[in-house]
């Protein structure tokens, strides 16, 4: 059996940062400690650089099937191991889209036989579905996801009915997208009646407005509170949002809770001028007030899960004018380092970072031995250099769409080595011939 020791490393998790050592044997974190040694192991040394466990992205869009012309699970899962992800969350909305339980297998099956991390899929809700999701095993997938709004491939679940139904009848997390599709369509009406389909992308936060995020994510928490579902809503991107959330208890113990995005967190509208439709999201970024905000509430453990809402699409996709063109763009590769460099500025520490994309989402899912830096876990680990700049560019980007909102950025943190299971996936920017990934599993009995 393969052993691997990673010495030297500065070890940062569950809130303890420290010097120490780390045993790989096969899968699993062996052991945990100074000085180990093994005549058998291969050593990594690991001097100066920092020790994390996997990032876990608990939200993605990698295209497959049916959309492969942005990405695809390989190529996107690819990227993410190069930004220390080692295990993803994709979502329904794609083509066909995840709503049987037949097609959710074959989408495990492409994870399978194609990824580079860990993989889970998100069931879709729908309309007219609630039989089949009546049907799913509650450890077949990572949750269920409803879109309460408008979004990327029509899978809008506007009956109310339906959408306390399926509240009331699933013991799994229910990750919502939420929008108000009124409000967004009556401020889009107004809009396109001054300017036509070219709208100024300045008034993308005020069409997709902060309230109609409000009024749709209030909505869905009165209803969890009401039916006492498990809610996890997804990409809060609103000052006013944050309210909702509560820090007064454990995350084991809340019922609802909320995740942010890397890009809700880096750029506000004052950015729309020289990025345009390329940080055009649904939900859309906001004021530099609103970003505030998102960092308090992630600060003070109001909002648990920092994600990215990976979403490539094609450069000339983007580039068309602003009813044309989607929303979302990739990022798996980049968040960390662009988040490591808040955390130069002192925005967060390295132990909060740690806990909101690698802890907090394990628990969250109940995902089973991963998460942690921790003894008989899947040795799911991520090396950083903290001194090394490096400017994103097309030479270095790996995502299929072949572009970055992150483009002309220089970061002073890299990725160097990334294991999966145990495997030596990733390494100063060389892949690993060898996969070795795994569909998720959860402690959920």
């Amino acid at each position: 059996m393969k052993k691997t020791i990673i010495k030297n490393a500065t070890i940062v998790n569950e809130e303890k940062v420290f010097e120490g050592d780390v045993l790989i044997e096969g899968e699993y974190i062996k052991k945990i400690g100074k000085d180990i040694t093994d005549a058998h192991a291969v050593i990594i040394d690991a001097n100066g650089k920092i020790l994390m466990p996997g990032i876990i992205d608990d939200q993605v869009h990698f295209r497959e099937p049916g959309l492969t012309h942005k990405g695809n699970i390989a190529t996107e899962s690819r990227a993410a191991i190069a930004g220390g992800v080692t295990t993803f969350i994709e979502q329904p909305n794609t083509n066909p889209q995840t709503v049987t339980i037949e097609k959710l297998e074959e989408k495990m099956e492409i994870g399978k036989q194609t990824a580079y991390a860990n993989y889970s899929f998100m069931f879709g809700g729908t309309n007219d579905n609630l039989e089949e999701l009546k049907r799913l095993d509650k450890n077949a997938c990572a949750g269920v996801k409803l879109f309460l709004g408008s979004s990327t491939g029509n899978m809008l679940v506007d009956n109310e009915a339906v959408i306390e139904k399926i509240f009331s009848n699933t013991e799994m997390v229910i990750s919502a997208h939420c929008e108000d599709e009124t409000t967004i369509k009556n401020n889009l009406e107004k809009y396109k009646a001054e300017f036509g389909n070219d709208i100024p992308i300045k008034y993308h936060p005020i069409i997709r407005s902060a309230d109609a995020c409000y009024l749709s994510s209030s909505k869905a928490i009165a209803l969890a509170r009401k039916t006492n579902a498990r809610l996890h809503v997804f990409h809060v991107s609103t000052a006013k949002e944050t309210e909702l959330f509560r820090n007064d208890i454990p995350l084991e113990e809340k019922r609802i809770t909320a995740e942010v995005c890397t890009h809700h967190l880096w750029f506000s509208d004052a950015d729309y001028n020289e990025k345009g439709t390329f940080i055009k999201w649904n939900p859309a970024v906001k004021t530099a007030k609103d970003r505030e905000a998102l960092w308090e509430a992630l600060l003070d453990n109001r909002i648990d899960v920092l994600a990215t809402d990976h979403a490539p699409h094609t450069l000339e996709e983007k580039q068309n004018i602003y009813t044309d063109a989607p929303s979302g763009g990739p990022l798996v590769q980049h968040t960390l380092a662009a988040l490591m460099e808040k955390q130069k500025e002192g925005k967060i520490s390295l132990e909060k970072l740690i806990q909101k994309m690698c802890h907090n989402p394990a628990i969250l899912f109940n995902i089973a031995k991963r998460g942690f830096v921790r003894e008989g876990y899947y040795a799911d680990l991520v090396l950083v250099d903290p001194v090394t700049n490096w400017t994103v560019n097309k030479n270095n980007i790996l995502y299929k769409c072949g572009w970055s909102p992150f483009e002309g950025t220089t970061f002073s943190t890299k990725v160097t080595h990334t294991f999966v299971n145990g495997n030596l996936a990733y390494h100063n920017g060389e892949f690993s011939k060898k996969r070795n990934v795994k569909r998720l599993t959860f402690n959920r009995d």
